[in-house]
């Protein structure tokens, strides 16, 4: 009886040994310089500062987060009806396009709100040629991961 559990103890040894031997070499292998570029945090090419509390941080991100999570959850459902197409019949079919129906009206109702589009609507003011708005300093445009600019102070007087 207890020669069938000789393999799965023999494997997981085997599996313990390998991790255990994996982390030695990579520590006995890994460089010993330290880099801090390697230990700062880093996020999409943006160095992760805090916003002021006046400033609000731009909403498209959960926007576009919970369209993943819509079409993720439909993609995750699709599997399994795939697989039992056959034995569902007309009501797992009627079932399925029901689903999809739903998922997109959802996406009908995301898109006409604008919610696919990551920059909002592009305005045009002024003349063909011309520079639409002129450039602000960048003490006033700046975006969410980027630093404040502070301005230059100002001489006292007396």
């Amino acid at each position: 009886m207890t020669t069938g559990y000789v393999p799965i103890l023999i494997l997981a040894i085997l599996a313990g040994a390998f991790a255990v031997l994996s982390l030695l070499a990579s520590s006995v292998v890994r460089p010993r310089r330290y880099v801090p570029d390697k230990v700062a945090p880093y996020e999409s090419g943006i160095e992760p500062v805090r916003l002021p509390k006046s400033e609000r941080f731009p909403v498209k991100f959960y926007v576009v987060a919970m369209l993943f999570i819509i079409f993720d959850v439909e993609a995750i459902f699709l599997y399994p009806w795939a697989v039992a197409f056959r034995s569902l019949g007309l009501f797992g079919l009627v079932e399925m396009i029901v689903f999809i129906g739903l998922v997109f009206v959802a996406y009908l109702y995301v898109w006409q709100k604008g919610g696919l589009e990551w920059e909002g609507p592009r305005r045009i003011h002024g003349r063909p040629g011309e520079e639409p708005y002129p450039a602000l300093p960048p003490i006033v445009e700046r975006g969410p991961g980027d630093r404040p600019v502070r301005e230059p102070a100002l001489p006292r007087r007396g």
